[in-house]
């Protein structure tokens, strides 16, 4: 049972699971179905008997056969919907593929691999790899990549990585939570960013501190596991709690479609002994249905916290769900010259009240610095809105110069068919009958009858001039007045690294095309890691000082990565844009004097084809160029520190925006 019946709530981390240990009577999907039936929505279970070795079998002969049986035996099952639905594997804590032991290596190696073909034979969702031991996991991550790459169904492993280092941790190798990160890191580049691997970050600690989470903002948390000694009772009182730190977590991972799992598992043994100790106990002291009712409290506690700060404890409004489902959702970038948009476009853009907002502010300190108050009612100021569209930008013209009293005469210009039958009617409407005329026409090539005073344009893009802005607006500036005005007056893009590997693995996973890792996307990130301040990129200014001047732009950026977390992995940039619409009226998307309210733009994500690895205190130098040729426009980048990349888009191989 979900941690809240909503029907508007499709976050996956409103499912919460239970691991449990091994007992002889989860031999059957019965046993972990009382805990299905309890208020869990799957369970986590080992797949074979943790006293299973493959050496003892092949010592034994028939003597140790039932130890090599799995514990979960779907083929005597009568329900394997409940295993490909409710059921997450776990594979076997004692497996150790990088031990110096070269009996254990090939026991880990054998068990491994026989465990995951079971998983894959029970179609499970996904299976729990524990953690790696010691110094090398070299072998281990070339065994997961294996069957990763050999897997033809869509089955995750979960690497069990520790969020810090467990309380009363008596292991040699002290590890702080970046050490952590870095084991995590190291895993996933031997597995080549592969989509299907993820993490399942264990928290061992009652009292997390508060940056503990630092190295993990941007990765592919798919669970957050809390134990059963994390929770506490207050003065005898039978409801349980969490401390606050360990709230703020959880809050923070039900927020980023983080999966919470309850835990009632210790920390593993290492012998044989010890688990066939622990074996007989187990099954002399517990029950499901005992268990059932001990865990229920701690369940209970989570649905409470779930409805105070899960996705939608406050209330949203439509645009807000719609945002809600393409956070990190990969959209190809707009060709403004080839695509016929559709009428939803128009719909949804003339629903961002904001920016028309902004521009009725800019239109009428403009109208006034154009037209004195002695002569309102004499001069008539002559307005071009460039890419018309349904006439919002006209309408809200039309407001400024009611609101400043000001007399216009409008040209809406709009070069696609489909939005002329609109705009032709609301021609007709009293509000714009003698005041608009409409011209089917692309601006750039355009004979105006008569020069423009202020031309009012909405062509920027998320990143600013990826709409083609620059090229359009030069188009436009052959009948605009010399002392005209440009509605916007400047616009700049602004760059920023950024970890994000769930945005990485949509791009490099979206099929054999290596070129799109050199293809700019548009995204509303959301699982982010903010890498580094913005730092602004290009600026194109309107009116052109000289007609002579070019589009095309280079810059190199020199980011210094801050002190905390101490390394990090950089899979892109982020871009963004800030908009100058007429003196003081500002407009854009970035976030240290983003817009408020405005949700019509994204971010522009370039990826980089192999991420690098930075360190506290490095600088990361960054080269980005704006292309342009007779027929298109398009971007290249490359970083040459703290390592060097190849050129991505080398021209505009992968990547470009069309001008015809």
């Amino acid at each position: 049972m979900p941690l809240v019946d909503n029907e508007k709530d499709t976050s996956r981390s409103k499912l919460c699971g239970l691991e449990t240990y091994f007992n002889k009577s989860m031999t059957h999907i019965l046993g972990a179905n009382v805990f299905i039936d309890g208020g869990f929505d799957f369970v986590v279970v080992p797949l074979m008997s943790p006293t299973y070795r493959p050496s003892l079998v092949q010592q034994f002969g028939s003597f140790s056969i039932e130890a090599s049986l799995p514990c979960a035996r779907s083929d005597l099952d009568p329900m394997p919907y409940l295993w490909q639905d409710h059921v997450i594997g776990k594979i076997s804590e004692w497996i150790d593929l990088d031990s110096p032991d070269e009996m254990v290596r090939k026991d880990s190696e054998t068990a491994f691999k026989q465990e995951l073909a079971w998983a894959s034979y029970l179609s499970l969702q996904a299976c729990i790899l524990p953690t790696p031991k010691g110094n090398s996991w070299t072998n281990y991550a070339r065994c997961a990549n294996q069957f990763l790459q050999e897997q033809p169904k869509e089955m995750q492993l979960w690497l069990r990585i520790p969020l810090v280092k467990p309380d009363g941790d008596s292991v040699e190798i002290y590890r702080t939570p970046d050490d952590y990160w870095k084991i995590w890191n190291s895993f996933r580049l031997m597995c080549d960013h592969n989509s299907k691997l993820l993490v399942a970050l264990d928290n061992w600690s009652t009292m997390p501190s508060e940056n503990s989470l630092n190295s993990w903002y941007g990765e592919p948390v798919v669970t957050f596991i809390i134990h059963t000694n994390s929770f506490f009772t207050r003065d005898g009182d039978n409801p349980k709690h969490l401390s606050e730190g360990l709230q703020k977590l959880i809050a923070y991972f039900l927020n980023h479609f983080t999966q919470i799992i309850i835990s009632e598992v210790q920390l593993f043994s290492e012998s044989i002994s010890e688990v066939q100790h622990n074996y007989r106990n187990v099954d002399a002291i517990s029950d499901e249905a005992s268990r059932r009712r001990h865990l229920l409290p701690h369940i209970h506690y989570l649905r409470s916290l779930y409805q105070q700060v899960g996705p939608l404890s406050s209330p949203l409004s439509l645009q807000e769900h719609l945002q809600l489902a393409v956070r990190d959702v990969i959209q190809y970038t707009s060709q403004p010259f080839k695509e016929i948009l559709e009428s939803v476009f128009y719909q949804r853009q003339e629903s961002d009240k904001k920016i028309y907002m902004m521009y009725k502010s800019a239109i009428c300190q403009a109208l006034l610095d154009r037209v004195p108050d002695e002569k309102a009612s004499v001069i008539t100021i002559v307005l071009v809105v460039v890419d018309a569209g349904h006439g919002a930008l006209v309408k809200t013209s039309l407001q400024a110069a009611k609101e400043t009293g000001r007399k216009l005469k409008v040209y809406a210009v709009e070069k696609n068919l489909n939005p002329l039958p609109y705009l032709y009617k609301k021609c007709n409407e009293k509000d714009w009958k003698d005041i608009v005329t409409l011209v089917q026409t692309d601006v750039r090539y355009w004979n105006a009858p008569e020069k423009a005073d202020i031309l009012v344009s909405e062509l920027l893009g998320s990143f600013g001039d990826n709409k083609l802005a620059p090229e359009c607006l030069d188009g436009a500036q052959r009948f605009l007045k010399e002392d005209g005005i440009s509605i916007p007056s400047s616009y700049t893009s602004f760059l920023q690294p950024v970890k994000n590997a769930n945005l990485y693995n949509s791009v490099k996973g979206g099929g054999d095309n290596i070129l799109r890792l050199e293809t700019t996307f548009n995204t509303r990130m959301y699982n982010v890691a903010r890498l580094a301040p913005c730092q602004p990129l290009f600026t194109f200014t309107h009116p052109k000082r000289s007609v002579k001047e070019s589009n095309r732009r280079y810059k190199k950026l020199q980011f210094v990565i801050p002190d905390d977390p101490e390394s990090a992995i950089v899979h892109g940039f982020a871009g963004y844009f800030d908009a100058t619409l007429y003196k003081d009226v500002h407009l854009g998307t970035e976030p240290s004097k983003a817009t408020p309210d405005v949700f019509s733009w994204e971010q522009l994500f370039f990826p980089l084809r192999e991420p690098i690895c930075v360190q506290r205190g490095s600088t990361l130098e960054a080269h980005f160029w704006r292309c342009c040729g007779s027929t298109k426009v398009w971007y290249e980048w490359c970083v040459t520190s703290p390592s060097t990349s190849l050129v991505h888009n080398c021209n505009a191989r992968a990547d470009c925006v069309w001008l015809n």
